[in-house]
């Protein structure tokens, strides 16, 4: 599947109904309650889907059984009094319920919001092949950062309601590892799920053309090596037009993880941007996955953005 511009949904307003599941780990209830409440302080409706406070009964780590969590998202996402999906957290599972889905009755559903990162990588992958939606690498409800940082907050509640004024994307330290300009169609999330999504049937077979952002976590910088070279040894990256990264959270010291960066991508030949404001950093930029955009490294060392050409949402 080559990068294509996908359909966008619609921007939502006050009122609307916002479903939020759990597809991989459980979420601590207070942190959940705390997420709700910021929803319905922005004019939201958030109705808590049935399995989402679930603990796995043997596997701890997972929130509720594997099918439980797909029932939710699929209910979730083809009840027509729902304007949008946000999940709880991340963690893991999200592979394990993928092949659950009904994609195609997610498809006649139509389009709606989808929110997540993290693990939901792999939804946003099964997301944009299957029903061609465009979907938001964003904060979760239940997640630190959103609950703790207004620029993260910020970032979120504009793109749901304003998504015209939230085009630029990138904080101030975003900087140019290897400088250039370069368009293409955004797609991504977390890179290490992205390697394991590889020979799945949700993975893209082609992503030439494609603006790729990655971020990870609690990788150290050899896991990162190994995660980058085999996506270079599979062809993944063959033809992508630029790269934009995230954070990389408890990966290491930095300059550690930069060098990794430098050696792997740099192998691609196109522009790469470091440190552009999204993932599992202290501050979480919302970024849509499915849109054409431009990503500009400058060579004088001046800032880098990440520029979509259309909003995220219509």
């Amino acid at each position: 599947m080559t990068p294509e511009p996908l359909t966008r949904p619609a921007r939502l307003r006050p009122g609307a109904r916002v479903a939020v599941v759990s597809p991989s780990g459980p979420v601590p209830a207070d942190r959940l309650e705390a997420g709700l409440d910021i929803l319905r302080r922005w004019g939201l409706e958030p109705v808590v889907a049935p399995h989402a406070r679930d603990v796995h009964p043997e596997l701890d780590y997972l929130a509720g059984t594997d099918r439980a969590r797909a029932r939710d998202l699929q209910d979730a996402w083809c009840d027509p009094s729902v304007d949008a999906v946000i999940c709880a957290r991340g963690g893991y599972g999200a592979h394990r319920m993928a092949d659950l889905v009904d994609w195609q009755a997610m498809r006649a559903a139509g389009p709606k919001v989808f929110v997540g990162y993290s693990d939901i990588t792999v939804l946003h992958e099964a997301f944009a092949r299957h029903t061609g939606l465009v979907t938001l690498h964003g904060p979760m409800v239940g997640t630190e950062t959103f609950l703790k940082d207004p620029d993260t907050q910020e970032s979120l509640r504009a793109t749901l309601f304003e998504p015209e004024s939230v085009r630029t994307l990138g904080l101030p330290g975003a900087r140019a590892l290897f400088p250039g300009r370069a368009r293409g169609v955004t797609y991504g999330g977390c890179v290490s799920l992205l390697a394991a999504d590889i020979g799945t049937p949700h993975a893209r077979t082609t992503a030439r053309g494609g603006l790729l952002m990655i971020e990870d976590t609690t990788e150290d910088p050899y896991s990162i090596d190994r995660v980058l070279t085999q996506l270079l040894r599979s062809g993944a990256l063959a033809g992508i037009s630029g790269v934009a990264c995230g954070s990389w959270a408890g990966c290491g010291p930095y300059e550690q993880v930069r060098t990794v960066l430098a050696d792997r991508l740099g192998t691609l030949g196109v522009p790469v941007v470091e440190e552009l404001g999204f993932g599992h950093g202290t501050t979480a930029l919302t970024i849509p996955l499915g849109v054409p955009a431009v990503l500009d490294a400058p060579a004088d060392g001046g800032p880098a953005t990440l520029v979509t050409e259309v909003p995220a949402l219509v």
